[in-house]
C-alpha cells in the first residue's frame, strides 16, 4: 500500500517514470555540441569540424585513457574515424575564410559509449599490427635548383613521429638512392623509391615535389622581403602494392621571408614553411584516415609460394582460412606457372600470420623463405 501522503499527482510521475522506455535513461550518453573547422577544401573543412565535435564532447572520455601505451596514436585514429562516430550532426554554416581556406560549423550529436567502444577496439587491433611505419621522400626546389633537405619532409616526418608513427626518414633513402642509381633523384621515380621504401619494411610511403620560385621583393610594413611563389604535390601509396591512396596538392601561394636579395634560398625555405603548414597538416589527417580505415577493415598482406601445384594451391588456401575467423577475414587466391600467391585481408602482422605458418601443421607443406611487414615468401615442402 502507497502511503496516503501521496498524492494523485505523484502517482501518475512515479508511474510515468516506471513507464519511461529504457532508451530514454540513456540520454546523459549523448552530448551536443556546436564546433568549427577549417580546411583547404569544403570537405576538410566538414571533416576538422566532426573532428572538433567528437574531441570537445569526448574530452573526458578519452583523457581517462591517458596513461594507456600509444596513446596519441589511438585517440589521433579515433578522431580520424569522426565521420563514423558522429553520425547525427547539421551543417549550420559553410563559408570561405581568409587565406582561402574554408570554415564549417555543425551541431552535432556525439555517444560518449561509442567513443570507448571505439576506443577498446582500436587499443586492441594496434596491440596485434603493431604501429605503422611511415617512409617520407620530398624532393624540394627553391629558384629550381634541387635541395639537399626538404622542409616539409621534415615537417611532415615530424608530424608523425611526434604522434606514435614508426617514421623512416627521406634522407636515409635520399641516400640509398644516390649510391644505386645517378637517376634515382629523377622527379617520378616512384618505383625506384618504393622499393628502398619496402626494404625498411613500412607500410606507408609519401612522396612528393614542392617548389619555391622568386616574385620579387616588397616593402611589408616598412621591412625589405624576399617574396617567393610556392607549390606542393604530395602522393601517398601503400608500399607493398604502390597502390595510390591520396594527392594532396598546394596550389601556388605566397609567402616571404626578410631580405633584400631577390634570390635567397632561406627565403624560399621560410616561404615553403609558411606556405606549407596547411598541406602538412592535410597530409597527416588523410594518413590518419587511411590507417583508421586499414585496421579496422584489416591490412592486406601477400603470402607467396614457389614449387605448387594446383591443388596443393588450393588446400593451402582452406588451411590458411580456418586459422583464426576473427583474425583472417578473407583469402583470395591466384596460381601462375608453380607459384600461389594468397591476398589474406587480415588482423595482423605478416611477422604474426609466419608464426602459424611455422607451426608443425604448415611446416609439413612450405618452408618460409623471406619475411617483409606485409610479405612473406616461401616455398613447397617435399616432391
Amino acid at each position: 500500500m502507497l502511503s496516503a501522503r501521496w498524492s494523485a499527482r505523484q502517482i501518475v510521475v512515479l508511474a510515468a517514470l516506471l513507464a519511461m522506455p529504457v532508451s530514454g535513461l540513456a540520454y546523459q550518453d549523448i552530448e551536443e555540441v556546436t564546433v568549427e573547422g577549417e580546411g583547404i577544401s569544403k570537405e576538410s573543412a566538414r571533416r576538422d569540424a566532426l573532428r572538433n565535435a567528437l574531441e570537445t564532447a569526448g574530452r573526458i572520455t578519452i583523457s581517462s585513457h591517458s596513461q594507456v601505451d600509444n596513446f596519441e596514436l589511438i585517440r589521433d585514429t579515433i578522431y580520424s574515424k569522426a565521420e563514423g562516430i558522429v553520425t547525427d550532426y547539421k551543417i549550420l554554416d559553410q563559408r570561405e575564410a581568409a587565406g582561402g581556406t574554408f570554415i564549417c560549423r555543425i551541431r552535432a550529436k556525439v555517444s560518449k559509449s561509442a567513443i570507448a567502444d571505439t576506443w577498446g577496439a582500436v587499443q586492441n587491433v594496434l596491440d596485434q599490427v603493431g604501429r605503422p611505419g611511415i617512409a617520407v621522400y620530398i624532393q624540394e626546389r627553391v629558384d629550381g635548383r634541387i635541395q639537399d633537405s626538404s622542409i616539409l619532409e621534415s615537417r611532415i616526418e615530424k608530424r608523425l613521429l611526434d604522434k606514435g608513427f614508426v617514421v623512416y626518414s627521406g634522407s636515409q633513402i635520399r641516400a640509398i638512392a644516390e649510391r644505386e642509381s645517378a637517376d634515382a633523384q629523377a622527379e617520378g621515380d616512384v618505383v625506384k623509391m618504393q622499393g628502398i621504401a619496402k626494404d625498411f619494411g613500412t607500410q606507408i610511403f609519401i612522396t612528393g615535389t614542392a617548389q619555391a620560385n622568386a616574385a620579387g621583393v616588397r616593402d611589408l610594413y616598412g621591412q625589405l622581403t624576399a617574396m617567393y611563389n610556392c607549390d606542393a604535390d604530395i602522393r601517398m601509396y601503400y608500399t607493398d602494392t604502390g597502390e595510390l591512396i591520396a594527392s594532396e596538392a598546394l596550389p601556388n601561394t605566397r609567402g616571404g621571408a626578410r631580405g633584400a636579395r631577390e634570390h635567397s634560398p632561406q627565403a624560399g625555405k621560410k616561404a615553403l614553411a609558411n606556405a606549407g603548414e596547411e598541406i602538412v597538416e592535410e597530409c597527416y589527417r588523410t594518413v590518419m584516415r587511411r590507417w583508421a580505415t586499414r585496421i579496422s577493415a584489416g591490412g592486406e598482406l601477400l603470402l607467396e609460394v614457389s614449387g605448387m601445384s594446383m591443388l596443393d594451391a588450393l588446400k593451402l588456401k582452406r588451411k590458411l582460412q580456418a586459422i583464426d575467423a576473427d583474425r583472417i577475414l578473407n583469402v583470395t587466391q591466384s596460381f601462375t606457372k608453380g607459384t600461389a600467391k594468397y591476398r589474406i585481408k587480415a588482423k595482423m602482422t605478416a611477422e604474426a600470420l609466419a608464426e602459424h605458418l611455422l607451426a608443425q601443421d604448415f611446416a609439413n607443406d612450405i618452408e618460409l623463405v623471406d619475411l617483409k611487414t606485409n610479405r612473406i615468401q616461401a616455398k613447397k615442402v617435399g616432391p
